[in-house]
């Protein structure tokens, strides 16, 4: 198939190839599926064997080290991956965010040290934006960067910063000025931080369940040299902003729990328990939120605006996957029938249920800006 088509019998034929790499693999006993797979399944070396199939760094472009495809055929891949419970943790955030953000604002030396990395599944980053105490209030950072001869001196402290512990690098959202009467908003950077850089400590912040993939990262005067800002002093609010569209659209908003519903409705025995419209009634929400995300990814394709839709999907598909995992733990308590696969599925689905509606953005914080996105897009005249 030639890169770059994403004509839909050329997304049929990718996701076809996808499904059969996938089960070779889980036939070969290289992974077993995993509820939340995105975040809880690091597997390097199922990274690399992406990276070998051309399925990561999609949508980079040829000339920065990428595979020059759409955002189509990488939402195939990656969707694929999610309903199979595949481990992607190691790449998930490099390929889902950092790329794109050093291709938009990368430099030439930053984009040739880690795009064609990030595309062979080599390159695993994490993400510098909140901070403890601040909720989802992204604007109130407290991290500085203070100007020193030849770079920047970085304190301060992230939290939630998953896969840090395992990472090479990750971006900060650090005050490198002073708040200006302009707003809040002024006077942000983005730096890019080597995790093995003197003065970065990562601590551990282990689950419920005593899984940890959760950090807590503290910077003690981090030195960063002027090569390693990302983009232009000052303009960190709105590198950070655009780089959310990738962050809270994608489908592994909605998906963490498929593996347990994709187990239930192998195991007869506990299908029957559930109410007549009960799987339907969650199979038409997943699909109507897979139509929502793929239309994100096709404006992202034509590089149209899909902020207010991004964080429509994640605040519906963190709700969705909520009210999944109760109800399949539910309707397995309800059948005599033990399926110690299902049982470990759902029992790591609902430890982590909490955490859906919480990570990138509480949906409370979410719904607000959605309505301020729609009251400016009516205020426009955009539909």
């Amino acid at each position: 198939m030639e890169a770059g088509t994403g004509g839909p019998e050329a997304l049929t034929a990718l996701r076809e190839e996808v499904r059969e790499f996938i089960e070779q693999q889980r036939v070969n006993g290289r992974f077993r599926p995993e509820v939340d797979s995105w975040l809880a399944g690091w597997d390097e070396e199922f990274s690399r064997a992406l990276g070998a199939k051309g399925w990561l760094g999609m949508s980079i472009p040829r000339e920065h080290g990428g595979h020059g495809r759409s955002y189509l055929e990488r939402y195939v891949v990656t969707e694929e991956l999610l309903c199979a419970g595949a481990p992607v943790a190691a790449h998930w955030i490099a390929d889902r965010q950092i790329a794109p953000a050093l291709v938009r604002f990368g430099t030439r030396e930053q984009r040739e040290e880690f795009l064609p990395a990030i595309a062979r599944g080599e390159s695993y980053w994490a993400i510098g934006m909140s901070e403890p105490d601040a909720g989802s209030d992204l604007a109130s950072v407290r991290t500085r960067a203070t100007r020193v001869e030849g770079g920047w001196q970085i304190t301060g402290t992230k939290v939630w910063t998953s896969g840090a512990h395992r990472a090479h690098a990750f971006f900060v959202l650090a005050r490198s000025a002073p708040r200006s009467d302009g707003g809040r908003h002024d006077g942000l950077s983005q730096f890019l931080v080597r995790l093995d850089a003197p003065g970065v400590t990562v601590s551990p912040i282990h689950s419920l369940d005593g899984s940890h993939h959760f950090n807590e990262v503290s910077l003690d005067a981090v030195f960063v040299p002027d090569g390693d800002v990302l983009g232009e002093i000052g303009n960190g609010w709105h590198q950070v902003t655009s780089e959310l569209k990738f962050e809270r659209s994608g489908p592994e908003r909605f998906l963490s729990v498929f593996p347990a519903l994709q187990r239930l409705t192998e195991v007869e025995e506990v299908v029957v328990h559930a109410p007549d419209d009960g799987l339907g009634h969650h199979f038409s929400r997943l699909v109507a939120l897979h139509h929502l995300s793929f239309d994100v990814a096709c404006r992202l394709q034509d590089g149209a605006p899909a902020e207010v839709l991004a964080t429509m999907v994640k605040e519906m598909g963190t709700r969705t996957e909520g009210d999944l995992a109760d109800d399949l733990a539910d309707w397995a308590s309800r059948s005599p029938h033990q399926d110690t696969e299902l049982a470990r599925l759902l029992a790591d689905g609902l430890t982590r249920r909490a955490g859906f509606t919480l990570r990138g953005g509480t949906n409370e914080i979410l719904r607000g800006l959605v309505a301020k996105g729609m009251d400016k897009q009516q205020a426009g005249g955009a539909t």
